[in-house]
This record gives C-alpha cells, sequence and structure tokens, in this order.
C-alpha cells in the first residue's frame, strides 16, 4: 500500500470513521492474528486477543506519530495486548529466578515433516510463563532485559523460562518424528 494512501487511513481513523477502520482491520487483521496465535493457548484466546487489540488500536491510534512501521506499532499493541491478558489471569504463575537450565543441542526436524501446524500447537501447548518468553526471546526477537521488563521478572527467570520451553518443545518435537518414523516403518 503506498504511504500516502495508509497516512489517509490512519488519519481517518483517528476521526473514528468506521470505514477506515474496516480497511485497516482487512489490511492487518490476518497478520496480526498470526501474532496472537503465537501468544494465546487456543484459537479462541486468539480471536478474543485480535478483538482487544483492535479496540485498543482505534481507540489509541491518535497516538500513533507515523514514526517507524505502522504494521510494526500494530504489532506491538497486538503483543502487549496478549501479554496484559496473562497478567490479570490468574492461571499465570511465573516462576522466580530457577536456576538457568543449560541448553542441549538443537532439535533437528529431519525433513521438514513437521507441519506448521503441528509446531505452532506444540507452542500452544507451552505453560504460560514459557510460551510467553519463548515467543517475545526467539520469534520476536526481545531481549531478556526487555522480556523482563514486560512480564514483570528478573533476566534469569527470563533465560530460565527460555530454556525450560526449548527442552520441551525439543521433547514433543522428538516424540512427534518417533512416532512418524513408527508409522512409517510399521505402515500404518
Amino acid at each position: 500500500m503506498r504511504t500516502i494512501k495508509l497516512e489517509q487511513l490512519i488519519k481517518d481513523c483517528c476521526k473514528k470513521q468506521l470505514a477506515a477502520q474496516s480497511k485497516v482491520y482487512q489490511l492487518f487483521s490476518d497478520k496480526l492474528f498470526a501474532v496472537c496465535l503465537k501468544y494465546a493457548r487456543n484459537y479462541q484466546d486468539a480471536e478474543d486477543i485480535l478483538q482487544d487489540s483492535f479496540l485498543i488500536i482505534f481507540d489509541k491510534i491518535q497516538t500513533y506519530k507515523y514514526k517507524g512501521s505502522f504494521e510494526g506499532w500494530l504489532k506491538r499493541i497486538t503483543i502487549n495486548t496478549a501479554l496484559q491478558k496473562y497478567r490479570i489471569d490468574k492461571r499465570l504463575s511465573i516462576v522466580e529466578d530457577v536456576p538457568e537450565i543449560k541448553d542441549e543441542e538443537d532439535v533437528e526436524i529431519k525433513n521438514n515433516s513437521i507441519e506448521v501446524t503441528v509446531l505452532l500447537s506444540f507452542v500452544q501447548e507451552l505453560p504460560d510463563r514459557y510460551r510467553l518468553v519463548f515467543n517475545l526471546y526467539v520469534l520476536d526477537k526481545y531481549s531478556h532485559k526487555e522480556i523482563a521488563t514486560l512480564l514483570h521478572i528478573s533476566e534469569g527467570t527470563s533465560k530460565s523460562n527460555l530454556s525450560r520451553a526449548r527442552l520441551i518443545l525439543k521433547n514433543k518435537i522428538q516424540d512427534y518424528q518417533d512416532k512418524q518414523n513408527t508409522i512409517i516403518v510399521n505402515g500404518k
């Protein structure tokens, strides 16, 4: 989309014009939903996060300063909305300063045998504290210092939670690949 058109859409959204808001939603909802899926426990939670994110986006759109990527600004709001959901959620218990687990070798995905949807489901199955840190660090490139600030934990806890998430994912991927190999060998 040309910059001039996007800039006008943003200005129209600031004026609460529904057609402009609808167009922004159409342009960015798929990308932002992918972000929501990374942070949510399931599809329905992701839908809720997306809805809440757009409510905040349209409420705060006048604060966008036209510096940096508009999509990046939208993504930050979406991530913060997801994190806020889990900060409020009493089921989120962040483990404080557990000794860091040393990373073992990276898991090898054989022959691209795992579909993206399967990998996403493995990430969604992680306990909240591990999933949030894993997504922020690995997928969204936040530093442990930034994660500590966002989640109100220490850097050591962030590192520990990341290590635990990687170990859990490694085991899930290995189990999945072993089952796939068994099916192929046994012809089932």
